[in-house]
């Protein structure tokens, strides 16, 4: 026994070991059938496809990519159906502009400390100093059409609905759909009644598709992170390393230091939050696409007692105002920019960056890598070079997951807490076994 013991490396049994530990994973999530457990058990064993064959992980970007499909599919008319019933079939139109209000306010101060916990982060850790410019870099132009406050503004309103849904654009779908609720609210009760009920049916189809199309979230997950570990390689990442680890260290200080006391002073039920959103943040964190968890947020949040009106209004609107980690992301990248580049800037200079960042972050689509658009706009703005951008795009996709997630933990605690605000939240309402008795 010894001899064989002394036969085999080091590394073969590291190798053995993390093989049966993703065995004994994988077993354990089909006894529970935990759809949480099952993704992160792909989300391993896609890792390993990806680094011990990358031939065949080339092809799983095509599983995440039908998924995010199905998926996008599926916003457009889950969120008309939630909010037009959450507007007309109450017909309380202060209540929606009163929510809107305390929504956005909460928003924007939740965003800046998240700005401002990322400068502090990127000057503590100087992930950028000492950096030495790569010969494969070359500096170019990143086609940017720079955008004014008056064109977000503009651009919150559609001027098609079915563009609105064929672009993906959030936010203009929410704000058809709280217009269409409205003037549904006052037309006479007759003419109401037929449209609340075939809204409130296309809400619970779509809470179905959503079933539906999740039991197919695991195999889109071990595909994306196949294809993530095959495509990327070691070399560039290594000496990014510091950069990703500053990143994510400022997100879990935003985590411990503005989202937990929020959830505590709000008294939100820390076990049963944690739990909820276990499912919509691994599939974010997974396929780095805050869209991708937004249907099963929606159904959790809803299962946990906060109202479809306030969970159809505030979470989709969140994710254009709220993406807290993105908003970090942007102000430590933006830094990082020039401290690579070796240009000093004054502590007004950097506020005056975060102070831009906090009207242009409100633009960034809920997509993979949509923010690479803002920081690139940034940073043309601030006349910083180009190249170290590139840099960034190297190592994006791991940055994407750890902001994403941070992102559905933010809007899923907004929800509850502007709940909290209306008084309407109501955790033991839909209890799970208050649920199957309904159901039976």
């Amino acid at each position: 026994m010894s001899s064989i013991a002394h036969w085999i490396s080091p590394s073969i049994y590291l190798d053995i070991i993390r093989w049966v530990g993703e065995s004994c994973l994988l077993i354990y999530s089909i006894k529970r059938n935990n759809l949480t457990v099952w993704i992160f058990t792909s989300m391993f064993l896609g890792a390993e496809i990806g680094m011990y064959f990358p031939e065949i992980a080339a092809n799983g970007k095509m599983l995440g990519k039908i998924f995010l499909r199905c998926i996008k599919t599926i916003i457009a008319p889950l969120l008309f159906g939630t909010l037009v019933v959450g507007i007309a079939g109450h017909s309380d139109l202060k209540q929606v502009g009163r929510m809107g209000l305390k929504a956005l306010i909460y928003f924007e101060l939740v965003t800046t400390a998240a700005l401002f916990i990322g400068l502090a982060v990127v000057n503590i850790t100087k992930p950028g100093e000492h950096f030495v410019k790569p010969n494969q870099i070359h500096e170019e132009v990143i086609p940017v059409s720079p955008k004014t406050w008056q064109d977000h503004i503009i651009e919150i309103f559609p001027e098609n609905v079915a563009k609105s849904v064929s672009e993906g654009a959030i936010l203009q779908v929410v704000i058809f759909s709280i217009l269409f609720g409205i003037g549904l609210a006052m037309v006479k009760e007759s003419r109401r009644k037929p449209m609340i009920e075939f809204c409130e049916s296309l809400s619970e189809v779509m809470f179905k598709f959503t079933n539906i199309v999740m039991l197919f979230a695991p195999f889109a997950v071990g595909g994306a992170i196949a294809y993530t570990v095959s495509s990327m390689g070691m070399d560039i990442f290594l000496p990014l390393a510091k950069l990703v680890g500053s990143l994510y260290l400022g997100l879990i200080l935003f985590v411990l230091c503005v989202l937990l006391p929020i959830a505590l002073i709000v008294k939100v039920p820390i076990a049963k939050f944690a739990k909820a959103i276990s499912e919509p943040v691994s599939i974010a964190f997974a396929t780095a696409s805050s869209e991708s968890a937004l249907p099963r947020a929606m159904e959790e949040m809803e299962r946990i007692g906060v109202p479809p009106k306030i969970v159809g209004f505030v979470l989709p609107t969140g994710y254009s105002f709220n993406l807290d980690g993105t908003t970090l992301y942007l102000s430590l990248a933006s830094i990082f920019v020039a401290q690579v580049a070796g240009i000093p800037l004054t502590i007004w200079q950097q506020v005056g960056i975060c102070l831009t960042l906090m009207l242009t972050s409100k633009g960034v689509a809920g997509v993979a890598r949509a923010s690479m658009v803002i920081l690139a706009a940034t940073v043309s703005q601030f006349e910083l070079p180009m190249w170290p951008v590139y840099l960034i795009m190297a190592v994006d996709v791991l940055m994407d997951m750890g902001r994403t997630a941070v992102n559905v933990i933010g809007n899923c605690l907004a929800t509850i807490v502007v709940a909290k605000w209306e008084g309407e939240y109501k955790p033991d309402m839909n209890d799970e076994s208050i649920l199957e008795v309904k159901e039976s």
